[in-house]
Order: structure tokens, then C-alpha cells, then sequence
């Protein structure tokens, strides 16, 4: 973490957004991580995304784990809430907050030894049981606090700066996703900022579980010839399968399209995603489909960005439990004890 933080004065000619804000005011304090380290792009991408959004900082709680990824919400909206968690435990406490309090808006940052490793049960079961979240995992295949060995995600015969050859077959944390139920999967690269932004924007407005795998050179430690996480690895074999948009509600559509070119999605908070798709075959819609046609390119060699799937009726962990609409820590004691004769029947209902 650091504690130097910017100067607070703006330039009286920034412009502001629906809200009030400027830019500016989504910001953090000075990143401290390695100059051209790609997760500061990630930092970037997410202030671009809220600002344009309109949303009021306060009304967003970011929480994260440990490692170069988790430091970076201190990097970002410096005036919303924060927590960092311990190693790996980042869903969990996002989904006790989430209950506790429904009406913020949680944004989970973490790395892929975070997530992938230690934390892998946290993550699959955030992603199975619908906890409302924009996950975010800053990928580079690489512990970069610790010297730069493979995480769980690094690509088999992936080369690492020491000459060392990975062995070991990866996690892929998008399959998963995909897998165990989640409603917005997607996967992008942290120097695409044009298709990055729009797809956390995407990821904020969803009302379900939504994960994007943010492919994040290190580059340090993983940045080199034989990484498949490198800079220029990812360049030359980066398959787009979408070129996004991300449309807020009440704002005029005037571009006339082919017919069949877009995909329209709206989400329960009435936003619209719209999918300018670049191939003819591909639905974000079908899970199965998405999952067969990522597993097709990365036996390739290639990575699939892009929004790999939506599912336009998305649920979330409240409505499975049938939680009340009110947040539970505005509840007085009367709606949370409601006396005994209340506990007898819910114990006479599980006999």
C-alpha cells in the first residue's frame, strides 16, 4: 500500500458527469507497483468504467485479497469502501457484506494465485451460488510478490524469466466460471482499454455473478520470449469475438445496424449491452457453446476475449434465498427476533 496520495486540486475545465463528479474523484492514491505493470491499466480501466457510469463512489464497496492485484483498490475510487481480506477469502467476505448490506455495489478484485490457488473453493463457490459481484482476477500467471514463480494459471510448457519450463496444467478460471453457473463471464486484456472498460461496465450493472479474467503481464517477472502472458504474446494471438458497447438507459441509439450484427441484452437495472459481433456464429447467450468455442482457440494457442457469455435473466444469491428487500443491517431487533413462538415454527417446518 502506499500513503502518498495526489493533490486534490482540479482543473476548474474537467468535465463532470451526471453525478457531479470529474474523473479525478474516482482516482486513489500512487500506485506503487513496477512502471508498465499491467494491472495499473486494470486501475485505470475501472475509474474510466464508474466515471462513465455515473456512479456515486460511496455506493461501491471493493474488496480484495493479497498479492500485486489486491493492492491495486487502494489504487482506485479512494472514496468508496473498502476491505482488504486475507489470502484467498476475498468471496467470502464480499458475500457476508452483500447480505448484510444489498443496496452497494461490490466490486471483488484479485490475481490468479489468489483466486486460482489457495482461494479456488472461495471463488467457485461465489461463482455457483450468484453472489451479485463484478469479479475481477488481474491474470499474469506469475506470484510477483515473491519472486515470479508459475501460479495456477500459467500455460503448460510456459517458459519462466529464470529458463525454468512449467509442467503442470493450467486452472482455467473463465471454464469455470462458465461451468458452475456464472451469469456475465467475459475475459480481456489489460492493454485493451476500449474493449476493457466497456466490459466492467457491463460487469457492474449485471445484477448476478459476473467474472472477467484480465489477462496482466508482469513485467518483471513474466514478460518475456517464452511467457504466454507476455505483451506481445498476447498481441499476436489475441482472438476478439465481439467488439463491445455498453449503452446507459434513456441514452439515444441514432446508428442504424445490418440485422443480425447486434445483440441487445437488457438487465434487470434496465441497461442495455449491446454486442457488435464480429462473427456470425457465435451467441453470448449459449453457455455450452461459449465454453466449446474458448476450449477450440486455446487449443490453439489462442486467447478469447471479449464477452464470452451473458445470460439476460439473471439471478442473484438474495433472491435464492428469498432475502428480504430491505437491507438486513437496517433491521431492528423486532424483524430479527421475532420471538419464540416465530423460532418454534420455523424448527416444527425443518422436522
Amino acid at each position: 500500500m502506499t500513503y502518498i496520495t495526489k493533490p486534490r486540486l482540479h482543473h476548474p475545465s474537467l468535465h463532470t458527469n451526471k453525478v457531479g463528479y470529474t474523473r479525478r474523484d474516482y482516482e486513489g492514491r500512487i500506485s506503487t507497483l513496477c512502471a508498465g505493470c499491467g494491472h495499473d491499466s486494470i486501475s485505470a480501466a475501472i475509474i474510466q468504467a464508474c466515471w462513465e457510469l455515473d456512479i456515486e463512489p460511496h455506493r461501491v464497496a471493493k474488496l480484495s485479497g493479497i498479492g500485486c492485484s489486491s493492492k491495486t483498490p487502494d489504487y482506485f475510487l479512494g472514496a468508496s469502501h473498502g476491505f482488504n481480506t486475507v489470502h484467498g477469502r476475498m468471496p467470502s467476505v464480499l458475500t457476508g457484506a452483500n447480505l448484510a448490506n444489498r443496496d452497494l455495489l461490490y466490486l471483488g478484485v484479485s490475481g490468479d494465485g489468489d483466486s486460482a490457488s489457495i482461494g479456488l473453493g472461495q471463488f467457485a463457490n461465489a461463482m455457483r451460488r450468484g453472489v451479485c459481484m463484478a469479479y475481477i482476477v488481474e491474470n499474469n500467471g506469475v506470484y510477483g510478490l515473491t519472486k515470479g514463480q508459475f501460479s495456477a494459471t500459467a500455460d503448460r510448457g510456459s517458459k519462466s524469466k529464470k529458463g525454468v519450463i512449467n509442467s503442470d496444467n493450467p486452472v482455467d478460471l473463465v471454464a469455470l466460471a462458465l461451468q458452475l453457473g456464472a451469469t456475465y463471464v467475459g475475459r480481456s486484456f489489460s492493454g485493451d482499454k476500449e474493449q476493457l472498460v466497456p466490459l466492467i461496465k457491463g460487469a457492474m450493472a449485471h445484477g448476478g455473478a459476473a467474472f472477467i479474467d484480465v489477462i496482466s503481464p508482469c513485467v518483471t517477472f513474466n514478460n518475456h520470449g517464452g511467457s504466454t502472458k507476455s505483451y506481445d504474446y498476447v498481441r499476436q494471438h489475441n482472438e476478439a469475438v465481439s467488439r463491445i458497447d455498453f449503452m446507459t438507459p434513456g441514452q439515444e441509439i441514432t446508428t442504424d445496424y445490418e440485422p443480425g450484427s447486434v445483440v441487445d441484452v437488457k438487465q434487470h437495472d434496465g441497461s442495455v449491452l449491446r454486442l457488435r459481433k464480429l462473427h456470425a456464429d457465435y451467441d453470448p447467450t449459449d453457455r455450452y457453446k461459449a465454453m466449446a468455442y474458448m476450449q477450440e482457440h486455446a487449443a490453439r494457442g489462442e486467447v478469447v476475449t471479449g464477452l464470452l457469455y451473458v445470460d439476460p435473466l439473471a439471478t442473484d444469491l438474495h433472491r435464492a434465498l428469498n432475502t428480504t428487500a430491505a437491507p438486513l443491517n437496517s433491521l431492528g431487533m423486532r424483524e430479527l427476533c421475532p420471538g419464540a413462538s416465530a423460532l418454534e415454527k420455523i424448527n416444527a417446518a425443518l422436522r
